[in-house]
């Protein structure tokens, strides 16, 4: 099979050629859409199954949550096994796959038996799915550099304005929020107010979310003018919360004011974000999508920042806590750097030792295309140029020079064995030709004797 390929390769040297600089423009196209990024992506093909139920301890959520969503994601088609974890209010369960499945088709797995699993939850409880991103996802962090600003408004301008116009860049899975207060109307009762006036929890519960609604009605015509009714009555003051009737006692409505303190204020905290020690600061995380060009998003979110931020408030401007296109860059120059020291020098090498420019150059030129060609089978395997990938070709280039070198040296040695088969044939048929023509007849009849070498004596003339 070898043979037939070198063969056919050397009866037809301009295919050959003409396929070599085939690969080498292809290998270029892909080196130039190949996904960057400066680690490779390692980590398990998995959805993530987020619930929230707050103000329960995590033995409840364990037991209402975890254990009946991880019992039934169990069954899943190509799941290689399910992890859950139970905390304070939260619930997290990890549905691990195959590593050849798909992952948008595992979420849509995951989402059918959801609307099962749903029914064995408690009421208002409703697991979500996590992003479509990997374990190194966060690509980049960035805060809010907004001097004289609280941290709640902060917060809000960041859930409200800034999230909404990073999600829009391709490749976003998420815009993580963190840091800051998450404004909401706080309502806190009186046990005594309430048992003085004959009130209970859920009647207090049920007033306000009765009265922060909109109800629709229905359009009708009056002297050829058409109306349409609807209440409005979405709450949105504090005041507004505190005259909601909740009963009447003599004729006299009894508020919300009456039995508990109404205030704005923020949401319960876990912890606190603090950068460098100078105080908490409000920002979001960008989360890559699946499978996405980590240098190629975190250029367009760096440009669609410059966007967002002309309608900023006064003051106030990203700040760029973390960004891996530093490291990227970093590690795609080593790397490339790297590489061309190396070619230069094993070239230098090759020509210094075979002392042959032809064969040299026949080495020297295997390497480009060899690597061109190694970026093919990375797109095609959808792997990433990082670290990992790109050190590999440069270690592979030894042993591209090295087979270079030993078929080039096999051949000469195969020609020269050759080329002296060959000249000791044509030595021996130049002798047999000589001595065929020696004893060939004279036109006169008579027969040419051999010509048989003379020596000359001692003392002269002599035929011995």
């Amino acid at each position: 099979m070898i043979e037939r390929l070198i063969k056919f390769s050397l009866q037809n040297r301009f295919l050959v050629l003409l396929m070599a600089g085939g690969l080498f423009v292809w290998g270029i196209y892909s080196v130039r859409t190949s996904k960057i990024d400066a680690i490779p992506d390692l980590s398990e093909n998995q959805v993530i199954v987020f619930t929230e139920w707050m103000g329960r301890s995590p033995q409840i959520i364990e037991d209402q949550i975890t254990y009946p969503l991880v019992t039934n994601l169990q069954g899943l088609p190509q799941v290689k096994y399910v992890r859950g974890t139970s905390m304070f209010g939260m619930s997290f369960v990890y549905v691990i796959f195959n590593d050849d499945t798909d992952v948008y088709w595992a979420r849509e797995r995951v989402l059918e038996r959801l609307n099962y699993a749903a029914r064995l939850l408690p009421s208002g409880v409703s697991p979500t799915l996590g992003p479509d991103g990997t374990g190194v996802g966060h690509i980049l962090w960035y805060t809010l550099d907004a001097p004289g600003m609280d941290l709640g408004e902060q917060r809000a301008v960041q859930d409200w304005y800034v999230k909404f116009g990073l999600q829009n860049v391709p490749g976003v899975a998420e815009i993580a929020s963190f840091g800051g207060f998450q404004k909401q109307y706080q309502v806190t009762l009186d046990p005594n107010k309430l048992m003085y006036y004959g009130l209970s929890v859920p009647q207090v519960i049920g007033a306000i979310r009765a009265n922060n609604n909109e109800a629709g009605g229905r359009k009708f015509e009056l002297s050829g003018i058409g109306y349409i009714i609807k209440t409005t009555g979405y709450l949105q003051s504090i005041e507004q919360i505190g005259n909601i009737p909740l009963k009447t006692l003599s004729s006299v409505p009894v508020r919300v004011a009456d039995v508990a303190t109404v205030q704005m204020t923020g949401e319960t905290r876990l912890g606190i974000f603090d950068l460098n020690g100078a105080g908490e600061a409000v920002g979001g995380i960008v989360v890559m999508r699946y499978g996405e060009n980590a240098d190629e998003v975190i250029t367009n979110v760096k440009k669609k920042m410059e966007e967002v931020a002309r309608g900023l408030p006064e003051g106030v401007k990203f700040n760029i806590v973390y960004d891996r296109s530093g490291l990227i860059q970093e590690s795609v120059a080593s790397i490339s750097h790297t590489l061309v020291e190396e070619m230069l020098v094993v070239s230098l090498v090759v020509i210094l030792f075979l002392l042959h420019w032809r064969s040299a150059i026949s080495i020297v030129i295997q390497i480009p295309i060899t690597i061109a060609t190694s970026f093919i089978l990375l797109n095609a395997f959808d792997i990433s140029s990082n670290i990992m990938s790109l050190t590999g070709i440069a270690l592979a280039i030894g042993v591209i020079v090295d087979n270079g070198i030993i078929m080039a040296e096999n051949a000469y040695k195969n020609l020269a064995i050759r080329q002296a088969e060959l000249t000791a044939q044509r030595d021996s048929q130049s002798l047999t030709d000589q001595a065929t023509h020696a004893s060939q007849p004279k036109p006169n009849g008579q027969v040419r004797q051999p010509v048989t070498p003379q020596s000359t004596g001692s003392y002269g003339n002599e035929r011995t």
